[in-house]
């Protein structure tokens, strides 16, 4: 069954609690400073009262210092922090400015006489201090946040005006950076995730239990979010949200917004991102040769689109290289694939330029559609694929293409996620009844219309081609490019079938995509359950490792860095 919450277990030594009382516990009993770091997302004056509470209440001096407001004015932060490009309403280029940026002077602030003194906010670590605790809540946390409109940003003032652009382009960098920093010298992870019983596990514990994840097969934790153009497979199926208006992007493994969750269970564990397996054991997790590529980023994403019972995605496409590195800032491109799981009769795939593709007529229509409502017919310029389960329909970036509805599909990508370069939305508003943003003349200056007509059927609607087998299974590749950088495999095993594979120097991603599932069996002798429609990482320390599936048989697809 799938699982809504895969769970491990700590290192041995490590040390998790949850509720407050015992999280204040673990606070030092000398005179000293602690700081409190963390993204703007956490209600720091609700953490900070319930800390101080606690720590009156057996009788210890507390003194608590917001270290917000050393911050500089909004408009210095904002200048410091938002590259010169910045208006563009789409896109502003990754920021690169550190913490810092966000004050005038290094930050300081003189210890109370007795008792502990609570340095806290976004920053807190640049204070001089005893005990640094990162206090987090995941990434999804602030989306939702921002999309309420009442989200936090990183060095502005509570009250300015929520803005998904400034999260994901300036506060998530910075604040990544900043956290990935600090996980050498991190005393304390404080997940205030349930803000009446939060969870901390100590520095050491943390740092021990990532240097475990790092060595065996490993899953993220699971998150659906909802868009206008969203189905309904993930409620039905899986069970996400059954209160939401749809599902639509399944975050199955996104690494900078993904999180594994430690602990024994609900009420008692904590959620780290993902990303610091990678920045603490990079070659363990990616292997030296995609480490020396990718540094720390980990480069291929596994997520799904739901749109059964909902409508067509964009038509849309990604940066190109030259694109994506000088003008967005990431080192890499967005190249994706589709791996159709169903479709619905009729559904289909938009890939790709027509042999006849008239590029001044398309960027006519398409201009005249973002200016002027102007309907157009996206299958007069691009072409048009039944959606048939099991086909991997390839995406190089610049190529335009969009999930048609009554579909889902397993995208397996390059990890940059942020960047859909839209040319046509079918004249949709939001949820809230507005017009979608529609940054088509990026979308016309990333157009890549060279591979046209026949030459897309045949390259990136590729027939599968069998790489080895063994007795009652075999493996294929689903499809490669030179230009992409990650290729897709399938393994399928009958019922009693035992597949042998090696990460032979990188990682593999695992999917389930026909049958009940898998258990992926280490040389190490860990064991990982994997059921239909889950993700499963393979560090490259792994090494040797087996499918063996359960009655009935399977189908696993994989990636790998090529």
């Amino acid at each position: 069954m799938y699982r809504l919450d895969p769970r491990y277990s700590p290192a041995p030594k490590a040390h998790l609690v949850t509720g407050w009382r015992a999280v204040s516990e673990r606070l030092p009993d000398a005179t000293s400073v602690v700081a409190l770091d963390g993204p703007p997302t956490v209600d720091w004056t609700a953490v900070v009262d319930r800390l101080t509470t606690e720590l009156h209440a057996a009788g210890r001096a507390v003194t608590a210092r917001d270290v917000r407001a050393r911050y500089a004015p909004p408009e210095v932060v904002r200048a410091r922090t938002v590259p010169p490009e910045a208006d563009d309403p789409y896109f502003p280029r990754l920021a690169e400015a550190t913490l810092d940026a966000l004050f005038d002077a290094p930050p300081e602030c003189a210890p109370a006489d007795e008792g502990l003194t609570l340095v806290y906010g976004p920053g807190a670590a640049l204070v001089a201090h005893r005990v640094l605790w990162y206090v987090d809540l995941p990434k999804r946390h602030a989306e939702a946040a921002v999309g309420a409109g009442v989200g936090a940003h990183l060095g502005l003032p509570k009250g300015e005006p929520a803005d998904s652009r400034r999260l994901f382009y300036a506060d998530w960098p910075m604040l990544d950076r900043h956290r990935d920093a600090l996980v050498d010298r991190i005393d304390g992870w404080l997940d205030v995730q349930d803000p009446a019983s939060p969870g901390w596990l100590d520095g050491d514990g943390l740092r021990a239990t990532l240097a475990v994840l790092a060595r065996r097969p490993v899953r993220t934790r699971p998150y659906f979010n909802s868009t206008p153009w969203g189905g309904h497979w993930a409620q039905r199926e899986l069970g996400f949200r059954p209160g939401a208006r749809n599902t639509a992007l399944g975050y199955e493994l996104i690494a900078p917004e993904s999180g594994v969750l430690v602990g024994e269970g609900p009420g008692h564990e904590v959620e780290v991102p993902f990303q610091l397996l990678c920045v603490r054991h990079p070659e363990e997790m990616l292997g030296a040769r995609a480490h020396a590529v990718f540094g720390t980023s980990f480069p291929v994403r596994f997520d799904y689109l739901d749109t059964e019972g909902g409508g067509d995605l964009s038509l849309h496409c990604h940066p190109r290289e030259e694109a994506m590195r000088e003008r967005f800032g990431w080192s890499y491109t967005q190249h994706e694939t589709y791996y159709v799981t169903r479709g619905a009769p009729g559904a289909r795939v938009f890939l790709g330029v027509r042999e006849d593709f008239d590029g001044e007529r398309f960027r006519d229509e398409v201009t005249a559609s973002a200016r002027d409502g102007v309907p157009m017919r996206p299958e007069d310029h691009v072409l048009t694929f039944p959606a048939e389960p099991g086909q991997l329909y390839l995406i190089p970036a610049g190529t335009p293409h969009a999930s048609g509805a009554g579909n889902v599909v397993l995208e397996i990508s390059a990890t940059p996620y942020l960047y859909s370069l839209r040319f046509y939305d079918w004249l949709r508003p939001d949820a809230d009844g507005r017009p979608r943003p529609l940054p088509y003349r990026h979308a016309l200056d990333n157009l890549e219309s060279g591979r046209r007509g026949a030459r897309v059927a045949d390259e990136l609607v590729p027939a599968p081609r069998r790489l080895r087998e063994g007795p009652g299974w075999y493996e294929e590749l689903l499809g490669a490019l030179d230009e992409v950088f990650y290729e897709v495999r399938r393994v399928t095993l009958d019922g009693d079938a035992v597949a042998d594979d090696h990460t032979e120097g990188g990682f593999h991603v695992l999917n389930v995509v026909d049958g009940e599932g898998v258990t992926v069996v280490t040389e190490s002798g860990d064991t990982h359950p994997l059921a239909r429609s889950e993700t499963l990482t393979v560090p490259a320390a792994v090494g040797g490792y087996r499918l063996r599936p359960a009655p009935g048989g399977a189908r696993v697809v994989k990636a790998l860095v090529r």
